[in-house]
């Protein structure tokens, strides 16, 4: 009986500290033998690019489910059509503009999506990239004493918060909206089952607890400018056809500007969450 080949992972590191171009065809991604060897590279890396494998929407929604299970988009699909155009996304766009600065997804989630799976299926003529940084990587390389000044607070995060970002003066029906979509309070700095930690940052970050808002602000945006700076963030530039695959916990991310009426479409997957924001 003739026997599979053996298939291995292949892929090139991006940057030093974050980022892997994937290097597999689409059917060995597909095959299912390549899974355990994913998982551990996206934990390591952060960032995971595949170029113009060109997934159609069954495939991207098996090769998340071969990963660990495609848990269901906030509009109950499997798929969720990524686009700032309110014709397109009429009860989520104004949510989504807060995707134009860095974030996490589902800080309010007692267990967060373990990834995000982003396809480019259509482009805007300019603008539209999406930034990566990677703050497993970025804590590590934290001073000893900024690592002992940080250990142990607690944030709290909301997404009214984020929403002030795009719109500085909202209504009252807004703050309202807004609010009614809750907060939750996090560690600042998580640690994963493998041991590992990362901080939790980005739009959503309101406050330190116990801390003056002088200096809250002064540690969340101080943390946010260290954890995106050159060594520890990725630009990229999309192609049609391209698949990025990140980690939801270890990664920061957001769109560059793009006009939102340009037709830029892409389509999300995400992974199932297996673990709780809380330290272990």
């Amino acid at each position: 009986m003739a026997t599979r080949p053996e298939c291995r992972l292949r892929y090139e590191e991006i940057k030093p500290k974050i980022g892997a171009r994937v290097l597999n065809s689409k059917d060995e991604l597909l095959g299912g033998q390549l899974t355990g060897d994913l998982l551990a590279l996206l934990e390591q890396r952060g960032v995971l690019v595949f170029p113009e494998i060109d997934f159609t929407d069954p495939e991207q929604i098996a090769f998340t489910n071969s990963l660990g299970g495609n848990a269901r988009e906030i509009t109950g699909s499997e798929v969720f059509k990524v686009s700032l155009d309110e014709s397109v996304n009429a009860k989520v766009a104004e949510y989504l503009k807060g995707s134009l600065y860095w974030h996490i997804d589902g800080t309010m989630n007692a267990i967060p999506i373990r990834a995000s799976m982003l396809t480019a299926k259509v482009l805007a003529p300019a603008g539209g990239d999406t930034d990566f940084a990677n703050t497993a990587t970025a804590y590590e390389d934290l001073p000893q004493e900024t690592k002992d000044s940080i250990a142990g607070l607690r944030v709290v995060h909301s997404l009214w918060r984020s929403q002030f970002y795009h719109t500085p003066e909202p209504t009252m029906a807004q703050i309202e909206d807004w609010q009614s979509k809750g907060e939750a309070e996090l560690p600042l700095v998580c640690r994963h089952r493998s041991g590992r930690k990362s901080m939790v940052l980005g739009n959503t970050a309101h406050y330190v607890v116990g801390k003056d808002p002088k200096e809250s602000y002064r540690i969340l945006h101080g943390l946010r400018e260290f954890a995106t700076s050159e060594p520890y963030s990725y630009r990229h530039h999309w192609k049609i056809g391209d698949t990025v695959m990140w980690d939801n916990r270890t990664s920061l991310h957001r769109a560059t500007p793009y006009d939102p009426y340009s037709g830029r479409m892409m389509h999300r997957t995400i992974l199932d969450g297996t673990e709780a924001w809380e330290d272990h």
